[in-house]
């Protein structure tokens, strides 16, 4: 019972204690509220009137005033886009005989020359050809003899005209069917048609139409290829690559085939030259650009296909534009910009503006701003914070 006794006399001392605590610092809060009534802060903003905001005259060093004026800004116009093959140097193989694929020569990102075996494919269109080819050959060879005796014959009177003229018939027939077979083995990839002469294997190789990189393997080893329809592989010199960009409706002033372009993208500090090559003949219903086309230099292969790039196009300087420092700009919550304009000597307003292109440290504001207004340069920031205490 004496220990109950003890416990509740102990809580209801901290209770008190608590109490009397609690009542010091309501205290305390109530004369320092009144001590910064009686003795204003000198740093604290202050209202002078709706819209407008002022701070103390010793801040005003922190800030740089710049009068706007009518000024020459370099246009500079930037599009996004994206790397595409150059579609000029960038072509199909694609197989000229049916039959499976036997033998597999090339892989991506391998270099190979024209006229490189790139697969090889047995086919019995192949062995049909060749045997042609040697048929062709041995009756045209024949046929030159016959014509060169029988001219030697008509020449000492001991045949007829007759025979001399059906002797030229048959030599010129199997020229005929010599040159046939010849070409046949040239579409499907033998250039040389002598060099079948001592091949009797049916493989016949599938050859790179231009020098470049493979990009694109699409056959794999047994697959059967139809002629004149399947795509083996995909080659494309990669020295110069396409950047396909789109280009906005009220920029297309600014924007002409010829014009010199800078290509930077975010996986190399390389910057990449290239020219305005083509610019197309109609503009996106959607979202109103037209699309361009770059070639675009590509040292080392460091362009690939579908990288995301951005191109910059210098097209010349615009005249007696109204521009402002970069630092002027801000932004507000809705992405919106806009400027600090001054008012009076320690006054400032917050005004909207919209924004054109950047160039060299400034930014070219298209409404919102005239001639003779003060816009705050650096300290932009500052009075933002300012700003924000009041509301």
């Amino acid at each position: 019972m004496r220990k109950m006794n003890v416990n509740l006399f102990n809580i209801v001392r901290i209770r008190t204690s608590l109490a009397l605590c609690c009542a010091t610092f309501s205290l305390a809060l109530l004369l320092a509220g009144c001590g910064e009534k009686n003795q204003p802060t000198e740093t604290s903003p202050t209202h002078a009137d709706s819209g407008l905001f002022t701070i103390p005259a010793d801040q005003l060093q922190h800030l740089q005033i710049v009068t706007v004026k009518p000024t020459s800004m370099d246009r500079v116009q930037n599009m996004t886009g994206t790397v595409a093959y150059n579609a000029f140097h960038t072509t199909p193989v694609i197989s000229q005989v049916s039959g499976p694929v036997v033998e597999l020569l090339a892989l991506p990102g391998q270099q190979v020359k024209r006229g490189q075996p790139m697969l090889y494919a047995s086919s019995p269109e192949f062995s049909q050809l060749r045997s042609a080819y040697i048929k062709a050959r041995d009756a045209s060879s024949v046929a030159d003899k016959n014509y060169a005796r029988a001219k030697d014959l008509y020449d000492h009177h001991a045949i007829s005209e007759k025979d001399l003229l059906d002797a030229e018939s048959a030599k010129n027939q199997a020229s005929a069917d010599l040159q046939a077979s010849t070409q046949g083995l040239e579409i499907v990839g033998i250039p040389k048609a002598e060099s079948v002469e001592k091949e009797t294997s049916p493989k016949i190789p599938v050859l790179a139409p231009i020098s470049g990189e493979v990009v694109e393997r699409l056959v794999s080893p047994g697959q059967l290829l139809q002629a004149g329809t399947t795509q083996c592989f995909t080659i494309s010199d990669l020295s110069t690559v396409w950047v396909m960009v789109n280009v906005y409706e009220h920029d297309l002033a600014y924007i002409h085939v010829g014009d010199e372009v800078e290509i930077k993208t975010e996986a190399y500090p390389t910057v990449f030259k290239g020219k305005i090559s083509f610019l197309g003949a109609s503009v996106d219903a959607t979202s109103r650009t037209l699309q361009a086309r770059i070639v675009t230099e590509n040292p080392h292969d460091l362009l690939k296909k579908d990288m995301y790039v951005v191109a910059t196009v210098h097209a010349g300087k615009a005249q007696d534009v109204i521009a402002v420092p970069d630092s002027a700009i801000l932004r507000d919550a809705e992405n919106q910009p806009y400027v600090y304009v001054q008012q009076g000597n320690a006054q400032f307003a917050r005004r909207q503006v919209t924004t054109g292109p950047s160039a060299s440290g400034n930014t070219e504001v298209q409404s919102g701003l005239k001639t003779g207004d003060q816009v705050v340069a650096n300290g932009a920031l500052f009075l933002q914070f300012a700003n924000s205490l009041q509301q």
